[in-house]
């Protein structure tokens, strides 16, 4: 394994959602453990943060928490596992702001525990760490229709353009950076990732454009394009 990146960066992967829109598919079982390709779905992206050298992460847990503790336990092929529980529905915002009572990092690299981006990690957290305030990772789709999209010039995010508008373009790809000031500016209690800190950082958020494959698992019609995602395996490593 790479040694760690920085030690000033701890991971933390957002994996206490409902996951209404996949209950057809996983019953009460958390989104996080949908299996995809024959293994939980979040073990891609704990192999994904192995992978980039860290040798700890976060899992921010509420819905089906006893779930996800019980399958993957405190660690992940040698990666150390902690838990942030939520005991009421605090949102990603809430979410992320209560997993920073575990991490003493002066910032944090955060993850949707949802969709997955087939590029390497480390660029991302390079990007990142050599700039100034947050930042995020932008994948181009072929329709954003269902994503909204992402006005960026001179790599800086200037817009968050609403759903619904068709064709090409730049989307959030779920993965983020954030000093760890700027997460504790956000309010106490619930609270939104997306228009508490990210909408309100337009203007000056950082973004690294990147062209590569994209997939989320929160529909069951994305759920079942992720068995043919090949690129899966790359994040998996070993099977």
């Amino acid at each position: 394994m790479p040694s760690s990146p920085t030690p000033s960066l701890a991971p933390i992967i957002l994996a206490g959602g409902l996951g209404t829109r996949l209950r057809p598919v996983t019953g009460e079982l958390p989104k996080v453990l949908a299996e995809v390709r024959g293994r939980p779905f979040i073990t891609y992206l704990l192999d994904w943060i192995r992978g980039a050298g860290f040798a700890r992460a976060c899992i921010s847990i509420g819905y089906g928490a006893e779930a996800v503790m019980d399958v993957l336990g405190h660690q992940w092929r040698g990666l150390g596992i902690d838990y942030s529980r939520e005991h009421e529905r605090l949102g990603t915002g809430g979410g992320v702001r209560l997993a920073l009572s575990r991490i003493e990092t002066e910032g944090v690299l955060v993850m949707n525990g949802d969709s997955a981006v087939d590029a390497p990690l480390t660029d991302f957290v390079r990007f990142a760490l050599a700039g100034e305030g947050p930042a995020l990772l932008a994948v181009k789709v072929a329709d954003t229709a269902r994503y909204g999209s992402l006005d960026i010039e001179d790599g800086v995010v200037r817009r968050f353009l609403e759903k619904g508008r068709t064709g090409e373009g730049w989307i959030n790809a779920g993965v983020y950076y954030f000093p760890r000031d700027v997460v504790e500016a956000l309010p106490e209690g619930a609270s939104s990732l997306e228009t508490d800190l990210l909408q309100k950082a337009a203007g000056s958020l950082r973004a690294m454009r990147c062209d590569a494959p994209f997939l989320d698992i929160g529909t069951p019609e994305d759920f079942a394009r992720a068995a043919d995602a090949d690129w899966f395996d790359r994040l998996g490593g070993e099977a």
